[in-house]
């Protein structure tokens, strides 16, 4: 039996804040982390720490806008402000923080010509964006988890940021937090026909993320 919820939760999404940053290239470390927050001296750099604690405070900001009464929904705005504040004083910070990108990115290569997935062109960007809202907000039959996966996936699919993407999408991501489940499971039951470019580009986009 857990003696208590809130430290098992405390010290849960800490550890996947770490493991995230990690996957962009931070080389911050669960131990470094808590000691940053213990204002003790740490190994580990300081500047992969505060990409870490950006990462802490996007998650508790969505977490907040989602539970208040007049906060904002899960929606492209909600995921705008919380990459605002993820990208804040870190690498990154120049790369149009909370900002839907302007040009063409890639996963893989030097280049789009080399690369393993190109995603839509930045023009399509906001229409594809507008189609994931939609979405999220439809009505249909498929479960609640079903549905956080397939926005998680189409999400990642768009790579609407210049940087970022993976751990804006997590909040999307009903393993790494249940309250997202607990809320959509509540107003969200229901499907509505994902974008097909989306689709035909999920099986590139998960051998790019294979590598």
């Amino acid at each position: 039996m857990v003696p208590s919820l809130d430290w098992l939760i405390y010290a849960f999404v800490r550890k996947e804040a770490v493991i995230s940053s990690q996957i962009e290239g931070t080389q911050a470390t669960l131990i470094g982390l808590l000691e940053y927050e213990a204002e003790q001296a740490t190994r580990v750099a300081v500047e992969d720490v505060h990409e870490v604690c950006n990462y802490l405070d996007a998650i508790k900001y969505a977490r907040a806008q989602i539970k208040g009464s007049r906060g904002l929904p899960i929606s492209i705005r909600l995921l705008n402000e919380a990459h605002r504040r993820l990208m804040r004083g870190v690498r990154g910070a120049n790369k149009q923080p909370g900002e839907i990108r302007r040009s063409q990115n890639w996963i893989g290569g030097t280049r789009p010509g080399n690369a393993v997935f190109v995603p839509a062109p930045s023009e399509e960007v906001p229409a594809l964006l507008a189609d994931l809202e939609k979405y999220l907000h439809a009505e249909g039959g498929l479960p609640p988890l079903v549905r956080i996966g397939l926005a998680h996936v189409q999400f990642e699919t768009i790579h609407p940021y210049l940087d970022g993407n993976g751990r804006i999408g997590i909040t999307l991501n009903p393993q790494k937090d249940r309250l997202l489940v607990d809320v959509l499971g509540r107003s969200l039951q229901s499907s509505a026909p994902i974008c097909r470019s989306v689709l035909k580009a999920a099986a590139s986009l998960a051998a790019a993320f294979s590598i």
